[in-house]
């Protein structure tokens, strides 16, 4: 869903995904750690068109996805991020979680109708 805000070439306007990595890049973010899914799918193709900056860097699971968040920034120094679908990942993400001071985790809720 776009936002009002900058325009790119071409008059496409920011996606929310685009602004969400802007604002990583800004938090000077360097790698993400994340397993895809349908609720952060809109944010994962945002990869993409920010040349992959932030790195994207796929788990095979949402509890690896934070370890290796958690274990990037206690060894680096550095911001750890990860991201994960909503729901059971979200959950997931929590148990990575578990140690980590300070930790930043993501995730997102898609639209769902019945009609």
């Amino acid at each position: 869903m776009p936002v009002a805000g900058p325009r790119y070439p071409g008059g496409m306007s920011q996606s929310v995904a685009d602004y969400v990595l802007q604002r990583l890049r800004e938090w000077d973010v360097e790698q993400v750690f994340a397993y895809p899914g349908d609720g952060i799918n809109g944010l994962v193709a945002s990869f993409g068109k920010a040349d992959n900056r932030p790195r994207f860097l796929q788990a095979r699971h949402e509890e690896m996805a934070a370890f290796a968040a958690v274990g990037y920034a206690k060894f680096s120094g550095r911001p750890g991020v990860c991201m994960a679908t909503s729901g059971p990942g979200a959950i997931h993400l929590l148990n990575g979680l578990y140690d980590a001071k300070p930790a930043a985790g993501g995730t997102a809720r898609t639209r769902c109708s019945l009609d």
